[in-house]
């Protein structure tokens, strides 16, 4: 990805910089030896003991998210694509995140599980459970992959390393801290991460526009360039998309990205859901996702812009974008714009926000992935009934060897030119299914275990086939049959996996037999009361701290966000 432009991506870093990027690391590796001091048990390591207050929670949720694909991957859509790249974020994001703060959340946290599968184990038994435990630690392994990737990247365009060298050096950082001091050292980590990424982009965004004379003046160079008016447009969005029809892009972002990628990815990936489950009571979990919904929402101002700047400041960028070239790897966008805008001193800035967005995005998957194999695969399946202090053991010796592997799915990630198609496919894959057998878990009553594991492995295995009939080659054999390229590819794939996982789990539950209603309490929406999840200090909260108002807010911002940009 990076490889082939290195040598014009060397950034004129001097002392100073390096002096900013030193103080950066220890701050993060203080805060790994500071955590350590707090874990005593495995529910401090993989939960932070559920004790952390809700602005902290909802600063590591929206970080935790703000990783190599956000900052480069987004950055790319943005110079590749433009404004329809907005709707990652005000479709394809907050909706579903209020949506978890709401209704979700009480259920994870009221049901005191320390995983999403957990929750599926409780619901549909060990077959479901299984799958979705082994489904979501090889994905998280492979989207680890991806940031420690472009992290090695980064480390070698700022030094020279051999990207085998940075990669490895990369990954002892991240390691390091998170076999500490656990989720607590990822969690204030993300918090300061969050900051410091703002402080890399915000100035960017500034100073490109400033270069380029204004917004106005920005939309008026990109709709001289091919395709520019659709990039200055955000629907119907068929150059994101890559589907010609306006009507079938817009079905395939409202959705698939919009209802099922969005509601999968956010309501049932534990990487994100962990966070808010570290909170310290019911009312504080749900507001961690409705807290990041708010910054979440105005990230496209500084990462979106700033790849939409480098299409027209930037003439390897200009260059590729209007000669339409097909090989060009929009991934370096942002770091073009770095090297032509940012002076000594706020490029240090700028290289720790990098560096900071992608340990956020590796820590989070790492310790997303620690805590699942050790509670639901290990501990579930393997060595039952051990001492507490065995599992933190387990924990720790999974932390360290999910960063060995991540340096070999890291070298995954350099096949793709656009790491968002990469990404999309994995949650088409992963996330759609799992989307589907919650959901409907959660509101039919009638939904049985057998169905639960049948949907999920079917759902997944229709989004493989709709991969593999859009590849046009696969092996050296010609296989594409179906009309199907980039993100609108993974939106097909994510949609067929989210239906056929629907009608196999409506189909074996009216085959099989229903679990008992008394056992599903707490478990489906239905048949739980209200009281069963309430909040004790409900009644004394502030309206901004009640989670029903707050994120009404959140909505009408985001609509008018939409109608702003449309």
């Amino acid at each position: 990805m990076l490889l082939a432009a290195s040598s014009q991506l060397r950034l004129d870093t001097n002392w100073v910089d390096y002096v900013l990027i030193a103080l950066y690391f220890v701050f993060v590796l203080g805060i790994g030896i500071m955590a350590k001091r707090a874990v005593s048990s495995s529910l401090d390591f993989f939960l932070s003991g559920r004790s952390l207050p809700a602005w902290v929670t909802g600063l590591a949720f929206i970080s935790a998210n703000l990783g190599a694909v956000e900052i480069i991957g987004m950055s790319a859509n943005g110079a590749q694509f433009g404004i329809p790249t907005a709707h990652y974020f005000w479709i394809g994001a907050v909706p579903a995140m209020l949506f978890l703060g709401v209704v979700m959340m009480p259920f994870y946290y009221g049901s005191k599980v320390r995983s999403v599968p957990e929750f599926m184990r409780r619901r549909f038994g060990p077959g479901a459970h299984l799958v979705n435990a082994i489904s979501f630690a090889v994905a998280q392994l492979l989207i680890a992959g991806i940031n420690l990737y472009l992290l090695a990247k980064i480390v070698e365009v700022i030094l020279g390393w051999d990207l085998y060298v940075s990669l490895v050096a990369a990954a002892i950082v991240v390691l390091t801290y998170t076999t500490l001091g656990g989720l607590s050292a990822a969690i204030y980590n993300e918090v300061l991460q969050f900051f410091v990424i703002v402080a890399a982009l915000l100035p960017l965004t500034v100073v490109g526009l400033y270069k380029v004379g204004g917004y106005g003046a920005l939309k008026d160079k990109i709709a001289a360039t091919p395709d520019g008016a659709h990039q200055l447009e955000s629907w119907p969005a068929t150059n994101l998309t890559a589907i010609d029809s306006p009507v079938l892009s817009i079905i395939g972002i409202v959705l698939g990205l919009g209802f099922v990628l969005s509601f999968g990815y956010w309501t049932t990936n534990f990487v994100e859901v962990q966070r808010a489950m570290a909170s310290s009571s019911i009312s504080a979990a749900q507001r961690a996702p409705i807290i990041g919904a708010f910054p979440k929402m105005f990230i496209p101002f500084i990462v979106i812009f700033p790849g939409m700047i480098a299409g027209v400041l930037v003439s390897q960028v200009a260059k590729a974008k209007s000669s339409g070239s097909t090989t060009f790897d929009f991934n370096n966008s942002l770091l073009y714009l770095i090297r032509d805008l940012l002076p000594n001193g706020m490029l240090g800035v700028a290289i720790a926000g990098l560096l900071a967005s992608f340990m956020a995005g590796m820590a989070a998957n790492i310790s997303a992935f620690n805590t699942v194999f050790s509670y639901d695969l290990w501990q579930t399946y393997v060595k039952k009934d051990k001492p507490d202090h065995y599992y933190l053991a387990v924990g720790r010796w999974a932390t360290v060897a999910a960063t060995v592997i991540a340096v070999g799915t890291a070298l995954f990630a350099s096949s793709y030119s656009n790491i968002m198609n990469y990404l999309q496919t994995l949650f088409g894959f992963f996330n759609a299914p799992l989307f589907a057998t919650f959901i409907l878990g959660m509101f039919w009553k009638r939904m049985s275990a057998t169905a639960g594991w049948a949907g999920l492995v079917s759902g997944t295995l229709g989004a493989i086939i709709v991969a593999i009939l859009g590849t046009k080659v696969l092996g050296g054999l010609s296989v594409g049959v179906l009309s199907l390229s980039g993100q609108g590819a993974s939106f097909t794939a994510a949609g067929v996996a989210f239906v056929v996982d629907i009608v196999v789990s409506v189909v074996v539950s009216l085959g099989t037999r229903p679990r008992k209603e008394s056992e599903l309490r707490g478990l489906v929406y239905s048949l739980t009361p209200k009281q069963d999840f309430h909040d004790a200090n409900e009644g004394v909260l502030a309206w901004y701290q009640q989670p029903t108002k707050l994120a009404a807010v959140g909505l009408v911002m985001v609509i008018i966000l939409n109608i702003l940009f449309w």
